[in-house]
């Protein structure tokens, strides 16, 4: 079955407290995902509150290999499988900028990288 969204390649500035600005390439669910924490602004995302995304912890251990910076929060929640979930936030300052020539078109290879 295909997507009906496509997340091709995008740079990204990246400025994290302390450090010089940077610049990723990411694409697909990591992308979606440092997409939907950009959105989320302080108050994050969480899988306990967005299933669609059932592989969070390897999408923000995929960015955070790129250098952006994410906190994460440990929440309880209640209810029959009662437990503790992950609020992740955005520790730094990202800006989209423009869609990024994908090298690897057709390999999947790419994650991100430098650009």
């Amino acid at each position: 079955m295909k997507s009906k969204h496509h997340w091709p390649a995008r740079a990204f500035t990246i400025r994290n407290v302390g450090d010089a600005p940077c610049e990723i390439v990411t694409k697909g669910r990591d992308r979606w995902a440092l997409e939907a924490l950009i959105a989320a602004g302080p108050k994050g995302c969480t899988p306990y509150r967005n299933p669609a995304a059932p592989r969070w912890a390897a999408y923000v251990h995929n960015l955070r290999g790129l250098g952006v910076a994410i906190d994460t929060i440990t929440e309880a929640h209640g209810g029959p499988f009662a437990g503790h979930h992950a609020r992740y936030v955005l520790a730094c300052n990202v800006t989209a900028g423009r869609e990024a020539f994908d090298h690897s078109a057709g390999t999947g290879g790419m994650k991100g990288g430098a650009l």
